[in-house]
């Protein structure tokens, strides 16, 4: 069978690792890989140094032709660098120690952030426990289950974290809705949300924005209050502003915006007293309507100040001051003790003491149906 002879190709060569310049070779397409390094390399190194084509490294075995090199295609000489036990650069003079202790070292696990944003939504803030009825938020949007955040009040237990929350009146009682099939699972044994938006069905799990409304307390999605627009609740109907709408569990910009406007409101208040004690309209313990006048004069008790006279001294048991005045025993110095009734004139004691029921003996007794009318007198 006759065999057409085929002609040569002509190859550029790269070599960057070496100090040797870009060159042209003319090869037979029937020539391996081996031979073009003979032509450029003493036989002694050949092992150490491969072809690539394209990043594809070149066996010594196969030829130009089944290599895929065409005319006028670069190919590169590299450099082969020795590994000692073919790892990546190991030598073998390592101790097994280091590889034991590389695995000794337990990694922190990786928290997953969607259970973190469900345990967000579907527990207590403060008590990390589900949430159940009776349910609060406060004024930053955070949820809490009612019992445990009166608890900690009471105990001065609240972290620093919620140091904004300084009574009953920092929290709001919300409504939340229940997903129906899950009521009896008051106890919160279901693992994923318990609870909805009541108008768009959206579940309370974090993926959607929530709203608790301060006027109600109704707990409604954000898609609900944007598809429908209006400012009565779309529960109850009662009326509301934007500034009633608590964002729960909000972004970090929306928190920096309520602590903001809490703060602008206890500055309010506090200006509003400031100005009411300086007119005399409120008292040292903030009572109103009591003038400063008559609350250092005492007149909002009936005390008339000027019949009363300032005690100096102290009073002991022997009825002597301690700065020396004598003083009645059981009195104190400058306030009159009240006389005794005395009858008017020109009537007997006993005319006197008639005036009281209790004052007249008799043996008649009365009935209990009419004590005017006493026996053996009819």
């Amino acid at each position: 069978m006759y065999t057409p002879k085929q002609s040569n190709i002509q190859i550029l060569i790269q070599a960057p690792d070496l100090p040797i310049e870009t060159r042209a070779l003319t090869l037979n397409p029937t020539s391996t890989i081996r031979d073009l390094k003979l032509s450029l390399l003493p036989p002694q190194i050949l092992d150490s140094f491969f072809f690539t084509l394209h990043g594809k490294i070149l066996h010594d075995t196969s030829t130009v032709q089944k290599s895929g090199i065409t005319p006028l295609s670069t190919i590169v000489l590299h450099f082969r660098l020795r590994g000692g036990g073919g790892d990546g650069g190991a030598t073998g003079a390592e101790s097994r120690d280091c590889y034991l202790n590389m695995y000794a070292i337990k990694k922190p696990d990786k928290v997953d952030p969607n259970e973190q944003r469900l345990s967000k939504w579907t527990t207590c803030a403060l008590s990390f426990e589900p949430l159940r009825h009776p349910c609060v938020v406060d004024r930053l949007g955070n949820v809490f289950n009612k019992e445990a955040l009166v608890e900690a009040l009471l105990g001065k237990k609240l972290p620093k974290a919620f140091g904004h929350i300084r009574g009953l009146k920092d929290m709001v009682p919300i409504q939340l809705s229940v997903i129906p099939g899950l009521e009896s699972d008051n106890g919160g044994s279901s693992a994923g949300a318990r609870y909805q938006c009541p108008i768009s069905g959206l579940e309370f799990n974090g993926k959607y924005r929530f709203f608790a409304i301060k006027t109600c307390g109704h707990v409604l999605s954000a898609k609900a209050l944007k598809e429908v627009m209006s400012s009565v609740c779309l529960v109850c109907y009662n009326g509301f502003r934007d500034e009633d709408k608590i964002p729960i569990n909000g972004s970090e910009e929306e928190v920096a915006a309520l602590r903001e406007r809490i703060d602008e409101e206890r500055e309010k208040v506090r200006a509003k007293k400031a100005k009411k004690v300086k007119k005399g309209e409120l008292g040292v313990n903030g009572d109103e309507d009591v003038s400063l006048d008559s609350r250092l004069s005492g007149k909002k008790h009936g005390i008339d100040a000027k019949a009363v006279e300032r005690v100096d001294g102290k009073m002991e048991k022997n009825g002597k001051a301690v700065n020396g005045g004598d003083v009645v025993k059981g009195e104190i110095s400058g306030v009159k003790r009240p006389k005794p009734a005395q009858p008017p004139p020109n009537a007997t004691k006993e005319i006197y003491a008639s005036i009281f029921t209790s004052s007249r003996k008799t043996e008649l007794k009365e009935t209990y149906m009419c004590r005017s009318l006493p026996l053996g007198r009819n």
